[in-house]
């Protein structure tokens, strides 16, 4: 059976995303041990709370290298501290290694805007990819953070939104995938995103 991981390392937000993914039609798991993200068609990374935390969970998992590995070889989705996680490093809280699968670090937002940024706001689509068909310009998705990447290769930017500056809203290289806002919660434009999503994992099948 080919179905979607879940990545449950213990400080995701995943039974939002889960819910999403059946009511699209999707077969989903949430994936607890490295075979679970080993026979998936395709990952998502959910997370919440701070990043040296985060982690250190997905560390202390046991999923670790079983969601590196399936970030080299399948559709991978990170969504929100997720999507974060993919990159190189943070400086929420204190310094910390990410996953190091996109060049770049997270650094708390520099605005004049209050923080956190909680609520909805439109897309500016940078540079077109898989999750960002069917979408329009300046459709409105949900975010909720206070810190954002910094992308060191401006090529994997995708979408960015405005928030007193630029500020990442998704990014994009091969297979790999972040969302900062939270699909699952995005209404129509989000669950057309997973759609998007789910049907990369269905050619993957």
């Amino acid at each position: 059976m080919s179905y979607i991981a879940i990545v449950d390392y213990g400080a995701g937000n995943l039974m939002s995303v889960h819910n999403s993914l059946d009511f699209l039609g999707y077969d989903n798991k949430i994936a607890k041990e490295p075979e679970d993200l080993d026979r998936a068609t395709g990952v998502i990374l959910p997370g919440v709370g701070a990043f040296p935390d985060a982690m250190q969970a997905l560390s202390g998992s046991g999923l670790l290298e079983a969601v590196q590995d399936a970030a080299h070889k399948k559709p991978f989705l990170g969504i929100c501290l997720g999507m974060q996680m993919l990159f190189e490093r943070s400086e929420e809280v204190r310094p910390c290694q990410g996953l190091s699968l996109l060049p770049g670090c997270i650094r708390r937002i520099e605005t004049p805007y209050k923080l956190p940024q909680i609520g909805w706001n439109s897309l500016h689509i940078v540079h077109p990819n898989a999750l960002t068909q069917g979408l329009n310009e300046g459709d409105a998705v949900y975010f909720v953070h206070s810190f954002a990447a910094c992308p060191a290769d401006l090529a994997d930017l995708a979408c960015v939104t405005d928030y007193g500056v630029e500020v990442p809203a998704m990014v994009a290289r091969g297979n790999v995938f972040g969302c900062q806002f939270h699909p699952e919660k995005s209404g129509e434009v989000g669950l057309k995103i997973l759609k998007n999503f789910a049907a990369l994992t269905e050619e993957h099948a």
